[in-house]
């Protein structure tokens, strides 16, 4: 059989700030309780970045761990993806500071924004490298301080988002082409700019010249969500060649329980097999998913060899999923 050059990840490893805000602690400053937001969204607590903490150092931090847990050292990366929304700066890329402060040599950098979809996108992104044998030690990080972006004011948003990085490893291994190979099996990835005005920020360099704040129509992102996810779940399944129902875990990206349950409830997965971090975590946008592999993999829940199922959705509308064997 032909070999095929396939990208594996090959290392994770996530990262959280000291600071956790419990939802008791909001409720001393915004209109707000424990008992609303863990009905309607699933969290109890998210993590806070310090105010001289950036998100290159939070991305700096997991990809540590990632390059520990693949047996690798900076000086290998030669390509590093960071996907994020809040950048240290508006230019130059995450990415390059991450390297500077890593000290990996000269190589490839650069940062991809697709907001919570991001590390779906950097993964495709990476794969385009890697498996056409232009990398052999990359770097895909999933980084925010979504906290920074927050209207405090706003109840129905500041209590869903925190802070955090996830980071994995992605080197090339030999294939068969079959389902049964360790690697990146199958993707799709999806954007609908029609719908900017349902999750955005209301600033930028480019027309105020501000940060801005999020923005969020939450009833129609959630309607979007259940249907839209479940569409690119199943045409990355198609795409790796396997029946979602061979999946032995659901790696979501961490929003909204009931957007997590009703995506698993339409595609028929029990969610006994879904890996939820959305409690402890909330919604950390790109970093959510990496966030959310390395706790699997750390509590030993996902072991080498599973076949797992990445999905996210986020502002643009951007949304997609992946299929990999670990």
């Amino acid at each position: 059989m032909t070999s095929v050059l396939r990208s594996a990840v090959t290392g994770v490893g996530g990262y959280l700030p000291d600071r956790v805000v419990t939802n008791d602690d909001l409720a001393k400053f915004v209109d707000t309780s424990d008992e609303w937001i863990v009905e309607r969204t699933g969290i109890r607590q998210r993590h806070q970045a310090a105010d001289d903490q950036p998100v290159s150092d939070l991305a700096v931090a997991a990809a540590r761990r990632a390059l520990e847990a693949a047996g690798r050292t900076p000086d290998e990366v030669d390509l590093i993806i960071v996907a994020t929304t809040t950048a240290d700066l508006t230019f130059p890329a995450v990415a390059t500071i991450v390297q500077r402060k890593l000290g990996c040599p000269v190589g490839i950098a650069f940062d991809v924004q697709a907001v919570c979809s991001g590390f779906v996108y950097a993964l495709s992104v990476a794969d385009g490298f890697v498996a056409r044998n232009r990398s052999q030690c990359a770097l895909v990080i999933g980084a925010e301080t979504m906290t920074r972006l927050m209207d405090w004011t706003d109840r129905g948003t500041c209590v869903l988002f925190g802070d955090g990085a996830g980071a994995v490893v992605v080197e090339p291994r030999a294939g068969e082409g079959t389902t049964a190979d360790r690697g990146l099996l199958g993707f799709a990835l999806r954007a609908d700019g029609t719908k900017q005005e349902l999750l955005f920020v209301d600033g930028g360099p480019s027309t105020n010249g501000q940060v801005g704040k999020l923005r969020m129509q939450g009833n129609q992102v959630f309607r979007h969500a259940v249907v839209n996810i479940s569409e690119a779940v199943t045409a990355a399944a198609a795409d790796a060649g396997i029946e979602v129902s061979s999946v032995d875990w659901f790696v979501p990206h961490q929003a909204n329980l009931r957007i997590l349950q009703g995506v698993a409830r339409r595609l028929g997965i029990d969610e006994a097999k879904v890996i939820t971090t959305l409690d402890r975590h909330a919604n950390t946008s790109a970093a959510s998913i990496p966030l959310a592999l390395d706790q699997g993999v750390r509590d030993g829940r996902i072991k080498p060899g599973n076949m797992l199922l990445l999905e996210a959705m986020g502002g643009g509308l951007t949304w997609g999923a992946c299929v990999l064997r670990l």
